[in-house]
């Protein structure tokens, strides 16, 4: 069995744009065939 290697980006700050960038290279990723996992962390 080959070992896959992961990718974790994270974006954090304040401002705009985050949700944006991490929606744009996930559905860039899906179409690659790539597996994404979305996870949205709240206080």
């Amino acid at each position: 069995m080959k070992e896959e290697k992961g990718y974790i980006q994270v974006y954090t700050g304040n401002g705009k744009g985050k949700t944006t960038a991490a929606l744009g290279i996930s559905l860039r990723a899906i179409c690659s065939g790539k597996k994404v996992f979305s996870d949205n962390l709240q206080r």
